[in-house]
């Protein structure tokens, strides 16, 4: 009978498919993730708190040498894992293909140190044949990917215990800085930069109505005597033209010219076609997924990834991280039967597509994202067996892979221009559209496209038949006013696509970069955008002017093409890590400076003026500030003026700046003497709103009595409230009265969740703030008189109501819950974050809030470790004590 084999992979939910292909002499267990990595050097053992290790937890003198701990919260899993180990002939290592998946065979081969022979065992996709062509076709762990993969966890710990530490003296505590992140973050940043530094200009266009045949069509007027009419895209972002031959039309001239033109009789001056035709997009790979999933589903990057790794593991879909767009002839092949089924073969080419890989810097061996197996499951086939969320991604991925096999969308772009006189005058006035005659691939499928800065593409549309020379009327016009726009700002998924044409980071990569940036408060969501903080730019701007190179993108791309020649074995981890850190010896730059390394930078950054770096002007006299406690305006006059998370960089301006100033004047502003106790009362903003208090006179009693404190009504502004309004506020909470059944005080007070009456332990809710000092006993007894409602009362109506949600299908709304506003779909309820407003929520940002919700499923119960309990110590007799005693 044959031994007994252990297979080791990473998640539960893998090990519980694969155990599905597999016979009765195979043991699954998983790893879930790393079993083991580099500790913080607090968590060092105390005997190497002092030696090589004690700064890293690597050994810089001695070939950068890692020392490895099994992370606390896996020692119990290491554990299982040698206990199955003990009872196996044989180990397969089948963790993922990649780098990380090598790496983490790697550190259990040397945890757990087998006496029994071992396998690597790689896949791509986990179906029946998959498994089986793995079991035996096996390999020996491939050295030089872990040494990649350890170089890029060496690099990542040496970078940013340098250079954080930076961010910590000169900015601010617990801030981090990282390879990928801090490109990323300087990104975002420089976006807004660009942002900010647009002056917008004005132009105007006209729309003229023309009347061929009886049927009326609208044209652009495009041309006036000859001179190009400007648009949007011909302004450079200081407000000038870009070029001397076009003709801005202004408040004043477009008018003008629209008049002359109505009513005009003018002739069709030419009818022009052009071919069109559109080959599919290529299949998925990380990236493209990420983006267009962010397009269709309104899903952030990291909803995207557990989506994607969840269908993996269960065996629907090809292995999701990768930077290939090659199908292999198999998945080549059931595609194009699955079209063929569909549409027939006439929606087939004549030979199968051939995709490569396109991405800069790709490395990885896999094929792209495509639906597994060698027949592919329509999603009505495994409905039923998945979350809709997994459909709706399962679906992308399917038609997108079914698409790259078909025909190409064809038709033609036709324009039609127009020859109008007005007064002295010459104008044209065009028009465009494209007819599809035959739209192939994408009766199925089309790629969605991120908003242009300035769309002047040609619309589907149908053109009106019309000839050269043909006379026409204008029955109408109409001139429009235009601003020039900023550039757009990014979201995940535009970010994501510059950081891949970048060749910055790897597709594995931009999830947890964009999380990071974000947990790490760089970043907040206005919509599906990505506006950076005002921390963020301190951040950047500390390292563009002391560390460039570290935030090069280029220098930053470079960094990944060498880990990628250290995969391919074409160089070693420990000889690039000592470069980067200690400097390349004799190697110069390209103006002729002796190249440094990390330490030696770090080491001689000289003095950095920590106000300068968190000082941006914004006006003469007028400075804003990257504080301790967040960004605040400060006038040479020494005013100041904390900035709201909702005033975004760009639009921080010195309007701005004045009005938050003088609201700043209104703020702690004194309101006049408390008549009874004689106290000066103030109004102010505090954490959690505008408030009004009294200023108690000093004492020297080690006990500081407190002051009264009250928050405004929600109807009250902290400009306009008196002392009248803040005594009464002061005043609460109000002794309504008596019960005269049982005796009990009942008092009408405002609290954390609202207004409320209080008689004992019994609380009811009040309607209305006002009411705390109008209600009557008679009015309180009657509310106490009913049944007392379960949680909060009669449901309030929500704050904002959206569409259906893309995936559950229901409506959206954001209502007032107990812990502040939330959104749901009536099944998934996700709170508005901190740094987000419920004003500003838009409707995508909300569908991408729920997505991520639900990706992350139920939050884990958390167990609570309870003392042990202390036995009794048992009653002794007296001659048992005297024994105990002389024994002693």
């Amino acid at each position: 009978m044959a031994g007994k084999k252990l297979v080791i992979v990473e998640s539960p939910a893998k090990a519980q498919t694969i155990k599905g292909y597999l016979g009765d002499d195979f043991t699954v267990e998983a790893s879930v993730g790393h079993v083991r990595d580099l500790p913080t050097p607090s968590a060092l053992p105390t005997a190497m708190k002092k030696g090589p290790y004690k700064k890293f937890a690597v050994d810089v003198e001695d070939g950068f040498k890692p020392y490895y701990q099994v992370n606390p919260d896996k020692k119990k899993k290491v554990a299982e894992l040698r206990k199955a180990l003990k009872e196996a002939d044989e180990l397969y290592l089948a963790t993922d293909e990649d780098r990380e998946g090598e790496a983490i065979a790697w550190h259990l081969l040397e945890v757990l140190k087998p006496k029994v022979p071992v396998k690597r065992m790689v896949f791509h996709e986990i179906t029946k044949e998959a498994i089986q062509n793995a079991l035996e076709n096996t390999r020996e762990i491939d050295r030089d990917l872990v040494d990649a993969q350890e170089t890029r966890r060496v690099l990542d710990r040496l970078y940013g215990y340098e250079v954080s530490p930076v961010l910590w003296r000169k900015i601010a505590p617990s801030l981090s800085a990282g390879r990928v992140q801090s490109v990323a973050t300087r990104l975002v940043v420089d976006r807004e930069a660009e942002r900010m530094a647009h002056i917008s200009a004005e132009y105007w266009s006209i729309e003229a109505t023309i009347d061929a045949k009886d049927k009326p069509f609208s044209a652009k007027v495009v041309s006036v005597d000859g001179k190009a009419v400007a648009t949007g895209s011909d302004f450079n972002d200081n407000g000038t033209l870009k070029k001397d031959n076009v003709v801005a039309l202004d408040a004043k001239s477009a008018p003008e010219l629209a008049t002359l033109m109505e009513g005009a009789q003018g002739r069709i001056q030419a009818v022009t076609q052009k071919p069109y035709r559109r080959r599919p997009a290529a299949p998925f790979t990380t990236s493209t997924l990420q983006q267009e999933a962010s397009r269709k589903l309104k899903w952030n990057a990291s909803t995207t990834m557990r989506v994607a790794q969840s269908l993996y593991e269960d065996g629907h879909i090809t292995y999701m991280r990768t930077d290939s767009t090659a199908l292999s002839s198999q998945a080549v092949g059931a595609a194009r039967s699955a079209v063929e089924l569909a549409y027939g073969a006439k929606a087939l080419p004549e030979k199968p597509r051939i995709y490569g890989k396109v991405a800069k810097g790709a490395q990885e061996a896999h094929e792209a994202i495509r639906p597994s197996g060698a027949k592919f499951r329509h999603p009505k086939e495994i409905a039923g067996a998945i979350s809709a969320q997994q459909l709706a991604l399962y679906d992308l991925i399917w038609k997108r892979t079914l698409a790259s096999q078909m025909v190409d969308a064809v038709g033609f772009t036709a324009t039609v221009k127009v020859e109008i006189p007005a007064g002295e005058h010459q104008v044209i006035a065009s028009t465009s559209g494209t007819v599809i005659t035959d739209p192939g691939f994408r009766v199925l499928y089309q790629e969605s496209r991120d908003k242009a800065r300035y769309d002047d593409s040609a619309r589907e549309r149908e053109l009106p038949d019309v000839a050269e020379g043909e006379p026409v009327a204008v029955s109408g016009t109409q001139a429009d006013s235009h601003q020039t726009q900023p550039v757009g700002r990014y979201t995940e998924a535009t970010l994501v696509k510059m950081m891949e044409d970048l060749g910055i980071g790897r597709p594995s990569t931009y999830a947890a970069t964009i999380q990071t940036i974000s947990d790490r408060g760089y970043v907040t969501h206005r919509g599906q955008y990505l506006v950076p903080t005002w921390l963020a730019f301190s951040v950047t701007r500390l390292l563009v002017e002391n560390l460039p190179d570290l935030v090069d993108y280029d220098f930053t791309a470079s960094m990944e093409q060498d880990l990628d020649r250290i995969a391919a074995g074409e160089a070693h981890g420990q000889d690039w890590l000592h470069n980067f850190y200690f400097g390349p010896g004799e190697a110069v730059d390209a103006q002729g400076v002796a190249a440094k390394g990390l330490l030696h930078t770090v080491e001689n950054l000289g003095d950095i003026d920590a106000r300068e770096v968190n000082s941006i002007p914004i006006t003469e006299g007028i400075t804003l500030r990257i504080g301790r406690f967040g960004p605040y305006l400060e006038t040479e006059d020494g005013r100041r003026a904390s900035v709201p998370p909702e005033v975004a960089p760009d639009e921080m301006n010195p309007t701005v700046a004045e009005e938050l100033l003088e609201e700043a004047a209104a703020d702690g502003r004194e309101l006049g003497v408390d008549p009874g106790s004689g106290n000066l009362i103030i109004a102010k903003t505090g954490r959690y709103g505008p408030y009004v208090t009294e200023v108690l006179p000093e004492t020297d009693a080690k006990k500081k009595p407190k002051p009264r404190t009250a928050s405004l009504f929600k109807d009250m502004e902290l400009a306009n409230v008196t002392l009248d309004d803040a005594l009464q506020l002061l005043s609460l909470p109000r002794t309504v009265g008596t019960d005269p059944a049982d005796g009990e005080v009942i008092t009408a007070q405002n609290g954390r969740y609202g207004p409320y009456l209080k008689k004992g332990s019994d609380s009811r809710t009040l309607g209305d703030e006002r009411q705390l000092f109008t209600i009557t006993l008679e009015e309180a007894l009657e509310i106490y008189s009913q049944p007392k409602q379960r949680g909060r009362g009669t449901a309030k109506p929500p704050l904002r109501e959206f569409g259906a949600d893309p995936i559950s299908g229901k409506k959206v709304t954001v209502k007032d819950g107990r812990f502040g506003p939330y959104i749901t779909d009536g099944t998934t309820n996700v709170t508005v974050p901190r740094s987000e407003t419920v004003e500003g929520l838009t409707e995508e940002r909300a569908f991408t809030l729920l997505a991520d919700k639900r990706a992350k499923g139920p939050a884990p119960k958390k167990t609570v470790k309870r003392a042990p309990r202390k036995t009794a110590a048992k009653k002794t007799t007296k001659k048992t004590t005297t024994k105990r005693t002389a024994k002693k």
